[in-house]
């Protein structure tokens, strides 16, 4: 049995629910802070302090106070950074010497959702070790330190200045973006008072768009996981470019000046070339089990191989530090430099796309041509045992006809779901309606086998 399987709430990243329903109540969090910081400061030998961050969601509030009341209840002091990227969490615990970050954010979900996940004082994500330890202090009572050793709060008032600075710097000093004209759309969420500013400083044109949360607009209709707001945008202004974050702003899509979404993938490829081009690759480059065919064989075109990790940025940080990485991400958008910082982050993704754009000369459509994606169709099958099913017979031999069908030139994925009941049947190849047909086929076939 795995680390991450004897978990009882923490899944691949952090902790997440529906507002109200167990864990993500008041109560559970309330303890929770109590938790880490009883764990905390037993690691350290010290009580220590801890920085929360949030976005942009109405329940962040809520949760802020419930976690603050349960770290001071352990003695632990905190600091507040209010709505931030949660890659500024991670940033913003290195250089202020916590001892963790929390984040409090659901990431692309809708407003009704929330989570809590965890950095470590190096901005990485917390060892199974370290969750598994606070997950059994959970199961004890809660108590209190004496009122003299209470940990003490402050706001941290120059959170979002601190981070822009170091966005700035992870490109060359000397590099700034006079005469870029870019849309920048932060989801409402917790980018929209950072983000814009960027750019802006570095001497960008920047049209700011879905930058005003009220709580409840997060992601709704923008950002990263509806980047038809930002194509839109992008052509009404004839902009170089657009830039799409989400709600918390570890993830990024691009728009080039024709209003072509450039997806996670082609991002990869861009940075991957942009690094291969001076020198600083180090080795391969870590994409998922999902990641398009295309971007693959354009590495191998370059001489560069694409290692797979299993779905989830966790398991491809996992990766890229197995083998001494420094470029991975997902076809999401979720983009890891590690030459530059130590989580994946949205405005960092983008800013090294921007510096190959300047120093290149070459528009964003230009630079994504030397990958040609291929066409994927992805259904949902509704079935418990996912992993059974892939091994059946009739499944196995229907995955072989569609592979020799396909004639060596695509992909057969059968991917069962962590979160949900669910087998995700994925067919990728040259010709878009071939691609569609054989999909649905072999997921009727998966259907029929789940069924039986």
């Amino acid at each position: 049995m795995t680390a991450s399987s004897k978990r009882r709430y923490f899944g691949t990243d952090g902790i997440r629910g529906k507002v109200g329903e167990h864990p993500i109540n008041p109560e559970f969090v309330l303890k929770l802070g109590w938790a880490a910081g009883r764990v905390l400061a037993q690691r350290q030998g010290a009580p220590g302090k801890v920085v929360i961050g949030k976005d942009t969601r109405i329940s962040g509030y809520m949760f802020e106070s419930a976690l603050q009341a349960g770290l001071s209840a352990a003695g632990v002091d905190i600091r507040l950074l209010g709505p931030m990227p949660t890659p500024a969490i991670a940033c913003l615990t290195r250089t202020l010497h916590a001892q963790a970050g929390i984040v409090i954010s659901a990431s692309h979900n809708p407003y009704y959702d929330n989570g809590i996940k965890f950095f470590s004082s190096v901005g990485t994500k917390l060892p199974d070790a370290l969750e598994q330890a606070i997950e059994a202090e959970l199961e004890q009572p809660m108590t209190t330190v004496d009122s003299s050793q209470l940990g003490k709060a402050q706001r941290v008032r120059d959170a979002a200045g601190r981070y822009i600075e170091f966005c700035k710097g992870t490109i060359p000093s000397v590099m700034d973006f006079r005469g870029m004209k870019i849309v920048v759309d932060c989801a409402h969420g917790a980018t929209y008072h950072v983000a814009p500013y960027v750019f802006d400083e570095l001497g960008a044109q920047v049209i700011p768009i879905n930058i005003k949360p009220d709580g409840l607009n997060i992601n709704q209709g923008s950002g990263s996981t509806h980047p038809q707001a930002t194509q839109v945008a992008v052509l009404e202004h004839g902009a170089d470019l657009g830039i799409a974050f989400d709600g918390d702003g570890d993830r990024v899509i691009l728009v080039d000046s024709k209003g072509e979404v450039v997806d996670g993938d082609e991002i990869l490829f861009i940075i991957a070339q942009s690094r291969l081009n001076a020198n600083a690759l180090n080795g391969a480059v870590v994409g998922t089990l999902m990641s398009n065919l295309g971007l693959e064989q354009a590495l191998q075109a370059q001489g560069v191989e694409l290692k797979r990790a299993a779905v989830g940025d966790r398991y491809v940080m996992e990766m890229l530090q197995a083998g001494g990485h420094v470029l991975g991400g997902e076809s999401s958008g979720h983009i890891i430099c590690l030459d530059r910082t130590t989580t994946g982050d949205g405005i960092i993704a983008a800013l090294q796309v921007l510096a190959e754009i300047h120093k290149s000369g070459r528009a964003l459509h230009e630079l994504k041509q030397g990958m040609i994606k291929y066409p994927q169709h992805m259904v949902n099958v509704r079935a418990a045992g996912g992993a059974r099913l892939a091994e059946l017979p009739a499944v196995r031999q229907a995955c072989r006809e569609v592979e020799e069908m396909l004639r060596g030139s695509g992909r057969v994925l059968l991917r069962p779901s962590g979160t949900e009941p669910v087998v995700r049947v994925m067919v990728e190849g040259m010709d878009a309606r071939q691609v569609q047909e054989l999909a649905d086929q072999l997921a009727q076939v998966v259907a029929r086998a789940a069924a039986g």
